[in-house]
């Protein structure tokens, strides 16, 4: 059992969202859904909470109601290994969404990730100044981050 479990709070779509989310994240999948008995305080048998993970992360989902919506001030930061994987990644989550920049998007639920390819921080955390910031400034001015940029730029 993980100790600490981020909760999604949606209108009525968690059940959506989590087999989205579960489709596009490899290695995932719907773990329990729970659903609002007669005491409410939403309509007995609509879906309440859906348990789910995510590259063996376990997240819950809560139809809580319109009360709050997602903002950037938290976001699901993905690890990827190779631009392929932040392509998938970007596009399939991007759909129906809204990219930002240096690498954030807000999927059509209105969540933010952040698609990272491993190599950013590896090259942002270089200790020559002059190639980490030249990967910075590169980073400033993408959307979906693209390795092979970032590399020519640390390269100079």
């Amino acid at each position: 059992m993980q100790k600490i479990t981020p909760c999604l709070w949606f209108d009525d779509q968690a059940q959506e969202a989590a087999e989205f989310y579960t489709s596009v994240v490899p290695g995932s999948r719907i773990v329990e859904i729970r659903r609002y008995g007669e005491a409410g305080p939403r309509p007995a048998g609509m879906v309440m909470t859906v348990e789910f993970e995510l590259a063996g992360q376990r997240f819950l989902a809560l139809n809580g109601g319109p009360d709050f919506t997602f903002n950037e001030a938290i976001s699901l930061s993905v690890d990827c290994a190779s631009q392929e994987e932040v392509d998938e990644l970007w596009s399939a989550l991007g759909e129906g969404g809204s990219e930002g920049p240096c690498g954030w998007l807000k999927d059509k639920y209105g969540v933010s990730w952040q698609i990272v390819p491993r190599a950013l921080p590896e090259l942002l955390g270089d200790p020559d100044p002059v190639k980490s910031q030249r990967v910075m400034r590169a980073m400033l001015g993408m959307k979906k981050i693209d390795i092979q940029e970032l590399v020519d730029a640390y390269e100079g």
